[in-house]
């Protein structure tokens, strides 16, 4: 407002100077009084524009008025009738912006009508009019192009900050899924392999003096689990240091199901009888296919040893079809904790079942986990081989 207060003091002290040597000239219309008091008037248009744009627009609207009902001819204060065209279609509101362009095109016609040039004829009255009607209009089309722009940048600041949002939210998800699958990783290494290493600890101090060659064979088991436990657990952290894993090549592969034999030969090493079937004809399948059914079988067959009681016997059955793989696990212990497989992950328990269930989900199977009739607990998934959409 003080900057346009300041240019409305240079067009107060033009105008105020062209109506003092004009008046009393011959064919001048009005008095200096009248003119001076346009002239304050729409200087004040000119200072409050930005603040009240509609008012000034209308304050503007009366004073023209008053100067053709006054005879007050034009003069230079009649630029900021330019001006408050021009600000009403910038920032003004949408029917103020309409009547400004109305009035726009009209008061140069209305000018004419009122002030007719002396010597011109009618034709030359019309181009006149018609020549001065185009600052008016440039006006307007300035200032409704600038609204135009406006609303463009205020788009795309709006769509810039909607996408940073939207860049956040995924960035949440995509950390949440990561934290997820580190934790899926880390509970089936860890839980599998100290696991073992525990029973394998046991079973070494319960025989130590007894069979000192089972105790060996016992810390044997221990020794390499452990190693193997390290491997994994190198790899997870070759994941998560992004690119050392494949620059180095020193990280083992993840288990397939060739594996799963491997898996059952250390479980039957470490006390647990599992009886392992495969039907169907074996045959490669998707990487996330073979490592979720590698991490189903290590899982349900630590949950044995867990919860499954010193007797109990676990079998496994890969079964080969069309357009999948069919697992199952069971054993004949006591089975699992009621909430373990109903509501898991109570008090930081039950993760297992919940990383099995969320392996499944990702390649699009299906996971029934629950205890079996006869007693003892079961867990069957079904993988297909075509990847989830």
């Amino acid at each position: 407002m003080w900057v346009d207060g300041s240019w409305a003091l240079v067009l107060l002290g033009l105008s105020s100077v062209s109506a003092t040597s004009v008046n009393g000239a011959p064919g001048h219309h009005g008095s200096l009084g009248a003119a001076l008091a346009v002239s304050v008037v729409l200087c004040v248009v000119v200072t409050l524009r930005r603040r009240m744009p509609e008012k000034m627009l209308l304050l503007t609207a009366a004073t023209g008025v008053a100067q053709l009902v006054l005879d007050v001819e034009t003069m230079v204060a009649d630029f900021a009738m330019l001006v408050i065209i021009y600000t009403v279609a910038a920032v003004g509101a949408r029917w103020a912006s309409r009547f400004a362009l109305m009035g726009g095109l009209c008061a140069a016609a209305l000018a004419q009508i009122r002030w007719p040039q002396q010597h011109t004829n009618v034709l030359g009255q019309v181009a006149l009019a018609v020549f001065q009607t185009v600052p008016f209009a440039l006006a307007w089309v300035l200032g409704d192009s600038m609204r135009t722009r406006r609303a463009y940048f205020a788009q795309l600041e709006e769509r810039a900050a909607r996408l940073e949002k939207e860049r956040e939210a995924q960035a949440k998800v995509a950390v949440a899924a990561e934290r997820a699958r580190i934790a899926r990783e880390l509970h089936d290494v860890v839980a599998h392999n100290v696991s073992v290493m525990v029973v394998q600890a046991d079973g070494a101090a319960y025989v130590l003096d007894a069979a000192p060659d089972q105790a060996k064979k016992a810390l044997e088991t221990i020794s390499s689990t452990g190693r193997q436990a390290l491997a994994e657990m190198r790899r997870l952290l070759g994941v998560l240091r992004t690119g050392e894993h494949q620059e180095s090549g020193e990280y083992v592969p993840q288990p397939d199901v060739e594996q799963i034999e491997d898996l059952v030969e250390q479980c039957r090493g470490s006390g647990l009888p599992v009886d392992f079937r495969v039907e169907g004809t074996p045959r490669p399948l998707p990487s996330g296919v073979e490592l979720t059914a590698y991490r189903i079988v290590q899982e349900a067959l630590t949950n044995t040893r867990k919860h499954g009681g010193p007797n109990a016997g676990a079998s496994v059955r890969l079964v080969y079809f069309d357009d999948g793989l069919g697992l199952l696990v069971e054993d004949d212990g006591k089975g699992a904790p009621h909430e373990l497989y109903e509501e898991g992950g109570a008090d930081g328990r039950g993760h297992g079942l919940i990383g099995m269930r969320e392996r499944v989900g990702m390649v699009g199977g299906t996971l029934d986990a629950g205890p079996r009739p006869g007693g003892g607990f079961r867990i069957s998934a079904l993988l297909p081989l075509k990847p989830a959409h």
